[in-house]
């Protein structure tokens, strides 16, 4: 498949923006390029662009080469990026499976690009006859969640497979929530797919969503478009060192999650003893989509008593539920404890 092609014309022919760190490589003693202050802080020098020192210790955990690495302010950076490089504004669509994360509609709503859905199935896994009879020629990207959200459960990775090697576009397989997930996802095949893209973020199993920063795996070809039509700043300085430091040891991730996976389950027992709860429905992430009576009322009367959760009761395939995240063991006995009192 020869990626480039399937990118709009006009990005094809963009110069992109060249920074002075761009077009010099290496160190000097004096930086009279960029128009900086001269007077040394941390901050009085732009970041490096494309993020080296970030990028080859991502390398390092992920066992993929930087040069298949992109970096965002936060997933939804590449979400929208993916858009703009692919999608022809008031002509191409994206195909989304609802329900699902709402950024991927928010992302092509704003560059006016069509979205065609599909909805799950009811055990919230893909059709995969509804979803390539919605593939006409302006589909150009599908987004796909999994583990899902809302519903947290991964999706069928041989279907996942099968839309891969079928459709000639892009397909972006979001894995925000993969570290909670007894499987490796579909890192270990990116070299199989020249037209997947996998999303991952250090704002889950990390814990550091306040850094806003999303990585995108995928090919060369596509990775050189993303850095092509990106801001040329996009992660901050402040934001490079935190991540390198927080992540240069990846124990303490693994006991935060290993301590979440077994708080999860002991929540969806106490769930599930609660005569209001309907039904608790399986979940590979760090969350559970709840079935309870009188939703929208519970999820207010838990506003009243501090605690706020996710009202998914309007959600397609939804009725009736609430998103659940796994919290400390503190805070699951007192939104048990509460649950018991409504």
């Amino acid at each position: 498949m020869d990626i480039l092609s399937l990118v709009r014309k006009n990005i094809q022919k963009l110069s992109p923006y060249s920074t002075a760190r761009d077009e010099f490589k290496g160190t000097a003693e004096v930086y009279l390029d960029a128009n900086e202050n001269p007077y040394p802080s941390p901050y009085n020098r732009y970041p490096d662009p494309l993020q080296k020192k970030l990028k080859t210790r991502i390398s390092e955990i992920k066992s993929i080469a930087p040069s298949k690495i992109f970096l965002g302010n936060g997933s939804d950076e590449a979400i929208d990026l993916i858009i703009r490089a692919f999608c022809e504004p008031g002509k191409d669509s994206i195909l989304i499976t609802e329900p699902t994360y709402g950024m991927y509609s928010v992302c092509a709503g704003v560059n006016d690009v069509k979205i065609k859905k599909v909805n799950l199935t009811v055990d919230f896994d893909l059709d995969l006859n509804a979803l390539q009879a919605n593939l006409d020629g302006s589909v150009k990207v599908i987004f796909l969640c999994s583990p899902n959200n809302p519903s947290g459960n991964l999706l069928s990775k041989e279907k996942i497979s099968t839309l891969i090697t079928s459709f000639k576009g892009i397909v972006v397989v979001d894995e925000a929530y993969i570290d909670f997930a007894n499987a490796e996802g579909f890192l270990p095949s990116l070299g199989k797919y020249p037209n997947l893209v996998v999303l991952q973020t250090f704002s889950k199993s990390w814990g550091l969503a306040g850094l806003r920063l999303g990585m995108a795996f995928a090919s060369e070809e596509i990775i050189s478009v993303l850095n092509k039509i990106k801001y040329p700043y996009n992660i901050n300085i402040l934001t490079q060192n935190t991540a390198l430091e927080e992540i240069s040891s990846v124990k303490e991730k693994d006991r935060q999650v290993k301590e979440i996976l077994e708080q999860r389950l002991l929540l969806i027992k106490q769930l599930q003893a609660i005569p209001t709860v309907l039904n608790v429905y399986p979940t590979d992430a760090n969350f559970v989509l709840v079935k309870i009576k009188y939703a929208k009322k519970v999820y207010n009367q838990l506003i009243d008593h501090s605690i706020i959760v996710r009202d998914r009761s309007t959600v397609v395939l939804c009725d009736d539920c609430l998103r659940i995240t796994v919290g400390t063991p503190e805070e699951n006995s007192k939104l048990i404890e509460t649950l018991k009192t409504l």
